[in-house]
């Protein structure tokens, strides 16, 4: 069965905004264990990155829960102003470690992602951060995480 990814960003609303990494009230904790037990059901895996006030998220898996995953996300109210970046075949899971998890990261670095190039999703085997793909760059921030998991 063929992977497929989307990869988007958008930004936060201010319900989510207002804590500290929306960990003040667990919003942000709730949306995603209810993305996670949806996810797991559908055979989607991925992360979600929060710099307090924007989102990346990056989803994979097979078409059809994927496509209904992201149908949840373009309606979802947690958010807004959302920018799809890339979508479309994957060849294979890249973050096949969670359902869904959101983890935090430096504006700087949701930025870099943000604008990389995230065309077909590839990786490339050299270590030039000058010439790192998306996939490069959220691998590199993940894996601490996917180690723990």
């Amino acid at each position: 069965m063929p992977i497929r990814a989307i990869v988007y960003a958008s930004e936060v609303s201010p319900a989510i905004a207002q804590g500290r990494l929306g960990q003040s009230d667990g919003k942000l904790d709730a949306i995603v264990d209810d993305a996670c037990r949806f996810n797991r059901d559908a055979g989607v895996t991925g992360v979600l990155l929060f710099d307090g006030e924007r989102f990346l998220q990056y989803l994979e898996g097979p078409e059809d829960g994927l496509s209904v995953a992201y149908s949840r996300v373009l309606s979802a109210r947690s958010h807004s102003a959302l920018v799809e970046l890339q979508r479309g075949r994957a060849g294979y899971r890249r973050l096949p470690f969670w359902p869904m998890r959101w983890l935090p990261v430096e504006r700087a670095e949701l930025r870099s992602l943000a604008h990389a190039d995230w065309t077909g999703f590839k990786q490339r085997s050299d270590s030039d951060a000058a010439s790192a793909t998306g996939m490069d760059l959220l691998r590199a921030l993940v894996e601490p995480y996917a180690i723990a998991a």
